[in-house]
């Protein structure tokens, strides 16, 4: 319960954030919000100690928040951040690999795995964004394929993904388009939250923070 007030602090960050960007808040300041939400997620995470599973995300977290905030003044730091990030997730998701998926669900991976990277090339025309493309199609699929709960889990992982995808599109086909843009954050953010809460409660239940 103690840790609980981490989360209300990042819905309040994360929202407020949503509408703040619409504003007049300078650069700056705006900059150190975008990254709080996330932010405040890693310090949820990070708050089951001693768990290293519980710190694992704590980094998945933080190296989302940096790349929220590094990716408004250099785009190409920003990914590397979020692949750091993504190869994090893959790693933890691994760990926990449901033991025997039925075939609909490793061909959904399949396809996430690869139909990302494609789709993101298709969309932009650059080399480097279906590279990374490849990095966040691998820790959506992983989720996918983890014994983590696909409805939180999963799905906040596929909501990452198609906030990126808007990203991308609004490099192409969709640039200029208002509606893309509204939704790029709200999935991304409420991603973020599934995946982390997700993650911690399915720890709680399988007694890695018996100390609490």
């Amino acid at each position: 319960m103690e840790k609980r007030p981490w989360l209300a602090a990042s819905l309040v960050a994360g929202t407020s954030y949503w509408l703040a960007a619409k504003g007049q808040v300078p650069g700056l300041w705006l900059i150190a919000w975008k990254g709080l939400g996330v932010a405040l997620l890693a310090a949820y995470a990070w708050a089951h100690h001693p768990s290293r599973n519980a710190h694992q995300l704590a980094l998945v977290m933080a190296l989302g928040a940096i790349g929220d905030m590094v990716l408004e003044v250099h785009f190409a730091g920003g990914a590397v951040a979020f692949l750091l990030g993504h190869l994090a997730a893959i790693a933890l998701y691994r760990r926990f690999r449901r033991e025997r998926p039925a075939p609909s669900q490793k061909a959904a991976a399949i396809a996430t795995l690869l139909g990302v990277p494609l789709i993101s090339w298709q969309l932009t025309g650059r080399a480097d964004v279906a590279f990374y493309a490849f990095g966040l199609s691998g820790m959506a699929a992983a989720a996918w394929l983890s014994s983590f709960p696909r409805y939180r889990v999963g799905l906040g992982a596929m909501m990452f993904v198609a906030s990126d995808l808007l990203i991308f599109a609004r490099m192409g086909p969709l640039a200029g388009t208002a509606a893309a843009q509204m939704l790029i954050w709200p999935l991304y953010y409420f991603g973020q939250f599934l995946i982390c809460t997700g993650v911690i409660a399915t720890l709680r239940a399988r007694g890695e923070f018996a100390h609490e």
